[in-house]
């Protein structure tokens, strides 16, 4: 191998083992995340893997870290940084540029090492989505514990006075759930529907369709196992709108984790009146989506006042839900006791202990 070829390999290595160190500490202690801690480990594991492919005493042979004459030059704003996620924006960028370069030199020692660092290269490319998202819109939800799906056939008082009543009550987020309606009846609604939200300044969802979450400036949009990518639906609505997905399974858990979810939906938890569901992950499934991620969660599916705290005692801390409010005949009333129920199990600050 030529000298050359050695140290540019060796410096990369260090340089993309460094970059991961530093996401993988962001996704366990800032966004406390197993799912994005397990990612960054399993690319440090390939990175691993394809280091393996090259002779490692000639690397380390090669390093001349003294005679280096890009030490001490420094590039403007390389010791700025704003957020935590500044931090493992700037690694995660750092990461795929040295899998570049490793990829290119590699060439020159070993094909099969650049195949590896290629596929290696994608994979940082497809991650970067739950790294690099906006927090935003993430901590818009995170603020909220009791989001209300809206169909007007399960408002007896009418979609307005239900909306009002119920955010008097608690709830600070609104989900537009019109499966009959045509698209110019659902445009008008969600139109007339984010003129309430915004007035009384509670979160504003479209579920399904981006398109109408994106023409009636909606805070975000929900999206099912049936409906849209991810990906596509981000086209559609831009970076700052939220975007929610409905998860049945652990692997659909991580899956919209990594495909860069703002919030997601879990369950279904109990039998509903509002939609029928084959199957039924349960209180188990709260618990185990609750070890997976920290992305705001939604427990769905049948919850009400009766058994919300079940829902608490197995992790869950928010719930969405429809007719436990808006079939209700005091909506106010019915939000404010799920909320109750919700937060009964809450502990107090350490302080205040």
């Amino acid at each position: 191998m030529h000298d050359s070829a050695a140290r540019i390999l060796d410096a990369n290595l260090n340089r993309a083992r460094e970059a991961l160190r530093v996401l993988d500490d962001y996704a366990r202690f800032a966004r406390n995340d197993r799912t994005l801690s397990e990612a960054a480990k399993r690319l440090r594991h390939d990175l691993v893997a394809a280091a393996d492919l090259l002779p490692a005493g000639v690397l380390l042979a090669s390093r001349d870290t003294t005679g280096d004459v890009g030490t001490e030059i420094t590039a403007g704003g390389e010791f700025t940084r704003t957020t935590t996620g500044h931090v493992a924006h700037v690694n995660l960028k750092r990461f795929q540029e040295s899998l570049r370069s490793l990829e290119e030199f590699g060439k020159l020692v070993s094909a099969p090492f650049a195949e590896r660092i290629e596929r290696l290269r994608y994979a940082a490319y497809s991650i970067e989505r739950a790294f690099a998202q906006p927090p935003a819109a993430r901590e818009r939800f995170a603020a909220t514990r009791l989001y209300v799906l809206l169909t007007e056939e399960h408002c007896p008082l009418g979609w307005e006075r239900t909306v009002r009543e119920a955010a008097a009550g608690g709830a600070t987020a609104f989900q537009l759930r019109e499966k009959a309606l045509c698209d110019k009846d659902l445009v008008n609604r969600a139109r007339a529907l984010r003129d309430v939200t915004r007035e009384l300044g509670v979160l504003f969802v479209v579920n399904d369709r981006a398109d109408v979450a994106a023409v009636a400036d909606a805070d975000g949009v929900h999206l099912g196992q049936d409906d849209c990518s991810l990906a596509d639906a981000r086209k559609i609505v831009g970076p700052n709108v939220a975007i929610g997905v409905s998860t049945h399974a652990a692997e659909q858990v991580q899956r919209a984790v990594l495909d860069g979810a703002d919030y997601l939906g879990i369950g279904p938890t109990f039998p509903s009146q509002t939609k029928s569901f084959d199957h039924f992950p349960g209180l188990g499934f709260v618990s185990e989506a609750a070890s997976l991620t920290s992305l705001p969660a939604f427990v769905l599916g049948g919850v009400n006042s009766e058994n919300v705290s079940d829902v608490r005692i197995a992790g869950g801390t928010r719930v969405a839900v429809a007719r436990a409010v808006t079939h209700a005949r005091d909506p106010r009333s019915a939000a404010a006791a799920i909320l109750a129920g919700l937060n009964a199990l809450d502990f107090p600050p350490a302080a205040d202990r």
